[in-house]
C-alpha cells in the first residue's frame, strides 16, 4: 500500500477495548446506585441488544436519548428486573460519565500506532457521542497520534452514510484514492470507506464471515503485515 497517506481508524472496538472498560463501567455504576446486580449476567443480555441499538441509530431509526434509554429498559425487561425510569435515566448518565474512567487499549495499540506515525498521518471517525469520544481519546493516551477526529455528532450523519468520511476527509486534507479505513464493524466501516473510494481493513473483532476479498486482521499487530 505505497499510495497510502492517511489512515482513518475507528474508536470503540477498534483501538479503545470497549468491552472491557464497559464492564468495569457498569460494575462501579451498579454500585454507585445500590444496584444488586451481577454485571456478567448483565452485560450477556445488554450486549446484543446494544448492538441492535446501535445498528438503529446508525440508520437513523432511533435518537441519540431513545439509545441511552432503550438499551438498558430492554436489558431490564428481558432480566425480569423492575426499575423504574429515574433509575434508568440516572444509569444512562452515569454511564456515559464513567464509561472514560477506564482506558483499557486493545494490546499492542500503542505499539502499531508507534510503528504507523513517521510514516501516515493518522485520523479517527466514530459514530460515538462527541464529548464522550473527546474524553476516551485525551484519557487513554490516545490524542496526540491523530490530527484529526470526526464523530457523527459533528458531521451530522453516521457511518456508513458517505457524508462522514467526505467531511473527515476534507479536515484531514486527505483524498480518498490515497486514505485506507481500519475499522471493526462491517457494513459502518468497511462498506462505508469502500463506497467513497476508500480502501479498508476490517479488525474482526467479532469474528464474523467476511465477504470474498475483504481485507482483515484478527489482532491490531496485524496492521503491520499490511502498512
Amino acid at each position: 500500500m505505497a499510495n497510502i497517506t492517511d489512515i482513518f481508524f475507528d474508536l470503540d472496538h477498534t483501538l479503545w477495548d470497549f468491552d472491557r472498560n464497559s464492564g468495569l463501567a457498569f460494575a462501579k455504576i451498579f454500585e454507585l446506585n445500590n444496584l444488586s446486580i451481577n454485571y456478567d449476567e448483565f452485560l450477556e443480555v445488554y450486549s446484543p441488544i446494544n448492538f441492535q441499538q446501535w445498528k438503529w441509530y446508525r440508520e437513523e431509526r432511533i435518537t441519540k436519548a431513545q439509545l441511552r434509554y432503550g438499551r438498558f429498559k430492554k436489558t431490564f425487561d428481558k432480566m425480569g428486573i423492575s426499575v423504574t425510569d429515574d433509575i434508568i435515566d440516572r444509569l444512562s448518565d452515569d454511564y456515559i460519565n464513567h464509561l472514560p474512567e477506564n482506558n483499557f487499549l486493545f494490546d499492542g495499540t500503542i505499539e502499531l500506532l508507534d510503528y504507523l506515525a513517521p510514516n501516515y498521518k493518522m485520523h479517527i471517525i466514530t459514530n460515538g457521542f462527541q464529548e464522550v469520544q473527546t474524553t476516551k481519546m485525551e484519557k487513554s493516551g490516545l490524542a496526540p497520534y491523530f490530527k484529526t477526529m470526526t464523530t457523527s455528532e459533528s458531521a451530522n450523519v453516521k457511518k456508513p452514510n458517505p457524508k462522514i468520511f467526505h467531511v473527515a476527509m476534507e479536515k484531514a486534507g486527505a483524498a480518498a484514492s490515497t486514505s485506507i479505513m481500519i475499522g471493526d464493524t462491517y457494513e459502518a466501516d468497511i462498506v462505508g470507506a469502500i463506497n467513497v473510494g476508500m480502501d479498508a481493513i476490517c479488525f474482526n473483532y467479532h469474528k464474523l464471515a467476511l465477504p470474498q476479498g475483504i481485507k482483515e486482521v484478527k489482532s491490531i499487530m496485524q496492521l503491520r503485515d499490511h502498512l
